[in-house]
């Protein structure tokens, strides 16, 4: 099944820019979900916003979003309010530093996606930062708006392309736990046993080791009720999203930045 590319835009380091497409490098679109029906009239139970005190259901021109500060009390906040305060990192991957590949702990990735050229003409300068990350083994750090938030993002080569991962906000983090005491002493018999029963358990990574035993047992059950049902057609998709960028010269746009960085240096 072709992976479904779910934002367009551009790469960019100092002058060199590459028209690019974000596919998510995971998936749930085999997880089962379910719809809520009424039993006796087997049609969909609908979800709606009502009033916490008069029950009444709230029409979406009357919703509003508030933070509160108080029992009842709360700052009202009205959506181009919010927006204004998102940058301007919605379309434009713009890497502004390197770290060592390796240094950011695990803790602080979140969400994986496949970064790819758009196309022919953004295939060379992608080529070029992807090599030149490689070559210095080092990942870039920029900032992106995804799922309708701004984010730190990470970008990694991998293979022919470049993985983007989101990274985790400072806050939600925790500082791990210092309950453990480092100073307890291991009996050395009890520690070489537990060697020997690890050696003996490791094997190849497979897939097959994070299965989803309930979700295949539901997938049964469900394919057993679907015998007397007829299958709904499927829903028509929409047409790709064509794609434009601007063309440029890449060994020109390199030039110019190392000319700014060094002129930026000698001041």
């Amino acid at each position: 099944m072709a992976r479904q590319t779910f934002w367009k835009g551009y790469l960019k380091l100092s002058l060199v820019t590459a028209s690019v497409s974000l596919t998510p490098a995971t998936t749930e679109s085999n997880k089962l979900r379910f719809h809520v029906l009424n039993r006796q009239t087997k049609n969909r139970v609908e979800s709606r916003y009502v009033d916490s005190v008069t029950h009444k259901p709230v029409a979406d021109r009357d919703q509003v979003k508030g933070y509160p500060r108080g029992e009842d009390d709360y700052v009202i906040l009205e959506d181009d309010e919010i927006e204004e305060v998102g940058l301007e990192s919605t379309r434009t991957i713009d890497i502004d530093s390197f770290v060592p590949r390796g240094s950011i702990d695990w803790i602080w990735y979140d969400k994986p996606h496949f970064l790819a050229p758009e196309d022919k003409v953004g295939v060379e300068a992608f080529c070029v930062i992807r090599e030149a990350m490689k070559a210095n083994d080092v990942v870039g750090i920029a900032r992106l708006v995804l799922y309708r938030r701004e984010r730190a993002v990470l970008l990694e080569p991998l293979g022919k392309g470049i993985v983007l991962w989101t990274l985790r906000y400072g806050d939600e983090v925790r500082e791990p736990s210092a309950e453990i005491d480092d100073k307890a002493k291991i009996d050395s018999k009890l520690l070489t046993l537990m060697k020997r029963l690890v050696k003996e358990e490791t094997r190849d990574w497979s897939p097959t080791m994070v299965q989803d035993p309930i979700q295949k047992q539901l997938k049964l059950m469900i394919r057993g009720k679907q015998k007397s049902l007829k299958k709904a057609a499927p829903a028509k998709k929409p047409a790709p999203v064509k794609s434009t960028g601007n063309v440029i010269n890449i060994m020109d746009a390199l030039k110019k930045s190392l000319t700014a960085e060094g002129g930026r240096k000698s001041r």
